[in-house]
Parts: structure tokens; sequence; C-alpha cells
């Protein structure tokens, strides 16, 4: 109970993530019925049975030669042979044996706890093969190769070479599947021992078969050329060991919508529709109408437009500045030149009014400069005249004014302001 007590907390830490806390103290006492329905949880039984027994073995293999260390030899020869068939060994195998995420993996485990332990300790000496022991015969997971079901029966063909070896036996390994075979592509029969429909012996002996293709009109024949069918694929039939496609547009066979004719293919038939010049046709094109649709009239065999713009006495198109525009079975009202549909209105096509010009606008950004240069020094010039005559008053105001016109005309807002009184603004 002690070693059973370990190993519990060693799964302890699983319970959280498959929210089976409260099982966890009757985990070690369930049934292989009870170990199969937990591994059902998202896969097959025994594919989860199996990968756990896999990952357990690799588990051993990787701390095959592990110990807990030591200083000479002979001490850590006898740690090692203790530590071979050590809890602390079980332990660490069962730690990594289950991905974070498989599910299955770790409700199986969980489940098998006492199985596991059982097998360590006093089983794996008589019963080697851990996938054997645990998934055949404690959890009945899974069958021996060639037999399937519950009671692990004989595949269709025998469990030595189930489904003759061209197919797969239903549930193969495991304990569900009816053991019928489903046979590879070629392969037909109850236990795939023969050829397929479109395929021919081209070998066998005692034990196996190989089937090759017919000639791809034969549903069955004797060899790979056209004069060796003995039955036709659908669409064909079979003149002297040769299949011949069969026209089902020249029979009744063919069955197309009132607007559409058949066209033959290889082996079947195709619908296509009529031209849109037709109302029923017996081909492609409107010279294969039976009568002309509506927009259209009959010239000899051919069913031609319609020109509704030209043949009429009255104007088609009454509205002001309309003109009639022909289409291919009809026409359409449209603006005369020069005009263009507004308000359900043709109306003269013109540019909006363009918003008057300032006195400016044509100005060049060079020639922008160059005025605001001319400007800008012909108020120092003036104010430059009025400091020479020696008034202090007009020297402080023409100092003052260079240096507030240099900082503004200098500036973004300058800019604008100039630009404006330019354009008229």
């Amino acid at each position: 109970m002690g070693r059973r007590r370990r190993l519990a907390a060693a799964l302890l830490p699983l319970l959280p993530l498959l929210g089976l806390m409260g099982a966890a103290g009757g985990a070690a006492a369930a049934g292989a019925s009870e170990a199969g329905a937990g591994a059902g949880a998202g896969a097959e039984p025994c594919r989860a049975c199996r990968g756990l027994a896999d990952s357990f073995s690799r588990g051993l293999e990787r701390t095959e030669r592990e110990g807990f260390g030591g200083g000479n030899t002979a001490w850590e020869e006898e740690k090692l042979a203790k530590y071979k068939h050590s809890e602390t060994r079980l332990l660490e195998v069962l730690e990594s044996v289950c991905a974070p995420s498989d599910f299955a993996c770790h409700q199986l485990l969980e489940r098998s706890e006492e199985h596991v332990e059982r097998w360590w300790f006093h089983e794996r000496l008589q019963h080697p093969d851990f996938f054997q022991w645990l998934c055949m015969d404690r959890l009945a997971l899974c069958c021996p190769a060639g037999t399937y079901g519950p009671d692990c029966l004989p595949c269709a063909g025998g469990p030595q070479q189930p489904c003759s070896g061209n197919g797969k036996c239903d549930g193969d390994g495991t304990r569900r599947g009816t053991g019928l075979c489903v046979c590879s592509p070629g392969y037909g029969g109850p236990f795939c021992s023969e050829c397929g429909d479109g395929y021919y012996e081209a070998s066998r002996n005692k034990s196996h078969l190989v089937c090759a293709e017919c000639y791809w009109a034969c549903g069955r024949c004797t060899g790979p050329e056209d004069s060796s069918c003995l039955r036709c694929k659908r669409g064909w039939v079979l003149h002297e060991h040769r299949c011949i496609d069969i026209d089902e547009c020249g029979t009744e066979m063919a069955h197309c919508r009132a607007n559409q004719f058949c066209v033959n293919t290889e082996g079947s038939y195709e619908c296509r529709d009529c031209s849109t010049a037709c109302i029923g046709c017996m081909g492609a094109g409107p010279a294969r109408c039976k009568k002309c649709n509506k927009g259209y009239w009959r010239d000899g065999a051919k069913c031609l437009d319609v020109d509704e713009c030209a043949g009429a006495e009255e104007p088609v198109c009454t509205g002001a500045q309309e003109v009639c525009e022909n289409t291919e079975g009809s026409y359409r009202c449209v603006c005369a030149p020069g005009h263009v549909r507004r308000d359900g209105q043709c109306v003269e096509d013109k540019p909006p009014d363009a918003p008057e010009k300032g006195f400016f606008d044509d100005v060049t950004e060079d020639e922008v400069v160059v005025l605001q240069q001319m400007f800008f020094g012909m108020v120092i010039c003036a104010l430059a005249t009025l400091a020479a005559k020696g008034d202090m008053v007009f020297t402080a105001i023409f100092i003052g004014a260079v240096a507030a016109m240099a900082g503004y005309w200098l500036s973004d807002r300058g800019d604008r302001v100039l630009d404006g009184f330019m354009k008229g603004r």
C-alpha cells in the first residue's frame, strides 16, 4: 500500500487537468471495462493504450543506464542494480509518459495505476511485453494482429494474411470493427482475392494476386488491349470484344432542358445552352435555331438581330435629347452626344461654373517672391528716407519696422496674407 500511495502522489498532478479529482480514490480499483471507457475520450481505446505502452517502453530504454551516481565501479554497479528495479525509476518513467495535451493517455494512465504497479513489481520478468500484458490481457482494449472484436476473432481471410494482403480488415488488432475486408483499389471479393471492376489478373500464385487496369472503356477484360473487353462500362456497348461509344444524343437516353442541345462525349453526353437568338435549337449558334427569339428575325436558316432603332416609323425614344441605341435582341435609350442623364433627364454636359479668378491668380510662385521682395524694399526705403532726416522717432520706427517686417514676412502667416492679397481675397 505504501508504494501505491507514492505512485498516486506522482499521478496526483494529472488529476486537476482531467477533472477527476473526486474519482481518484476509486481509480486504482477500476476494472478493465472502466479503463476502456476512459481511454475512449476523443481517441480509439486500443490506439490510446498502444501509445501509452510505446511511450512507457521508450521511458524504460531512456532510464536503462541511469542510477543514483557513485564513487567507484563496484558501488555504482550495486546502486544501478537497485535502481533498475526501483520505485524511483518507475516514477521517473511515469512522469514523462504522456504529453501534456494527451487527454486520453493521462486518463488511461490514471485508471491503470494498479496494473502498471503490478507489472513493474511482479509480472515483468514473466511477461516482458508490456503492451500485450496491459492492453490485451489486462485491459482487453486490443487484439493480436489479424483479429478483431470483443472476442478477438480472425479477420476475413485468416489472421496470418487478412484480406489476402490486398486490403485491410475492419477493426484489425482492436476490440472493435466488423472483421470485413476493405479492399485496395483494383481488388474485390469478400477476401480481396479477386480483381475488381476495370482490372484483370496480371499474375497469380498460391499467396499473391496482382491486378492491372483494363482498357479504360472496359468494365471487365482479359488483358490491357482495347480488343480484350468482356464487359463495357456505362455509356459503351460491346462489339466484337471492343467497347464502342453510345451516342446518347441520337437516342432517348439524353435528357436536356427545353432551351439546350445535346453534345455527345466519350461514354456520356453534355447539355449546352442554345444561342440567345433561339427558342429551342439543334446545335450551337444562331443558325441552328428551331424558332427565333423575340428581337430576332429569320434570314434563311439564321436568326438575326432586329435593329429596332432603324426600322421604326416613329421615334423609339421620345425623351428630350434622347437617341435610340440598338443592342443584341433589343435596344436602349441614351442621351444624345454632348448630353448626360441627371435626375432622369438628358441635360447639356458642360462643366460647372468656375469661381472668378483673383487679380493675381495667374502669377507664378517665382513672381510672387519677386513682388514680395519689391514690396518689402519699398517700405524699408520710405522709412529709411524719414530716418535720414535725423528724426530720432522715425529712426526708431525704421529699426523696429525692419525687425518686425522681417520676422513677419519670413513667417508662414506672412506668406498666406501676401498670397491672399495678390489673389484679390
